[in-house]
């Protein structure tokens, strides 16, 4: 699969992910220290809903378009709509911010983010979207290396892994970068993104990733729809190591408010896996 997420910027997984790293970055920037922030696979950093790609899909129009509007917005999106808002100057919302830049406007400036892309056209861009920003580092490299390589093994650290799952490994390369990164440094949060097609796929990587050892995983599950197609993306989930005691609840308000709202007899729940 050839995948382009142009197609898909500002969807209803965008909506769940970015809220929550935005609520993990929130939290983990209250900490006196240095935080060091790790993205596997960050993409181009910003996102022209105007453009070809957004309007053929139509998924922005069905994602953040219907939250900039909603006036039941849950608490925990608020800060997403903020970072919108902001970018489009309060006007129309025809710009839509990637990982990197959500990250990058939430650093202080004691803080590090190494965003990696391993396409050269998407790192390209992403450089570009970046460019002058102070404490970041971006790379046109193999993102699961890097979050171990460059994890450092004391201090805060952030590890986001969101990769489009077009290659047959990715499943099995998100658990071994998990279980480098919990050996590597005892404290490092890791925020896996993940789609939901079917129970059996989603199941085994849960076992997988709970025999690493890397302690408690927070699963928040945003179903858009019964899992009966295992052939369409029917919603997503943020499966969280070492989450902080405040995520939950922020986790399950997004998770039930895209699902019950966006969705067709969706439901959001969030579990604990220790």
């Amino acid at each position: 699969m050839n995948y382009r997420h142009a197609f898909h910027a500002g969807n209803f997984a965008d909506l769940v992910k970015h809220a929550g790293l935005l609520r993990l970055m929130a939290t983990l920037t209250k900490a006196p220290g240095p935080l060091t922030v790790i993205d596997t696979h960050a993409g181009r950093g910003l996102y022209d809903l105007s453009g070809a790609e957004a309007q053929r899909s139509g998924e922005a129009e069905a994602g953040i378009a219907q939250l900039m509007k909603a006036a039941d917005l849950p608490a925990a999106f608020g800060p997403l709509r903020a970072a919108v808002n902001k970018l489009n100057n309060s006007g129309p919302t025809k710009l839509y911010p990637g990982s990197p830049r959500l990250i990058a406007d939430t650093l202080r400036k004691k803080d590090s983010y190494i965003a990696c892309e391993l396409r050269g056209e998407e790192h390209a861009a992403l450089r570009m979207a970046l460019k002058g920003r102070t404490g970041v580092e971006t790379l046109c490299a193999d993102g699961y290396e890097t979050a171990v390589s460059r994890c450092p093994p004391k201090g805060a650290v952030l590890v986001l892994i969101d990769p489009p799952f077009e290659r047959p490994d990715d499943y099995t390369r998100i658990v071994a970068t998990l279980k480098a990164i919990g050996r590597r440094n005892r404290d490092a949060v890791v925020m896996i993104w993940l789609p939901i097609k079917d129970l059996q796929t989603f199941d085994h990587f849960l076992n997988e990733a709970q025999d690493t050892g890397i302690g408690p995983l927070l699963v928040g599950e945003c179903r858009m729809r019964p899992l009966n197609d295992p052939m369409k993306m029917n919603g997503c989930a943020l499966v969280t190591a070492r989450a902080p005691a405040d995520f939950a609840a922020s986790m399950e308000e997004m998770c039930r408010w895209t699902a019950q709202t966006l969705g067709q007899n969706g439901q959001g729940r969030v579990s604990t896996l220790s």
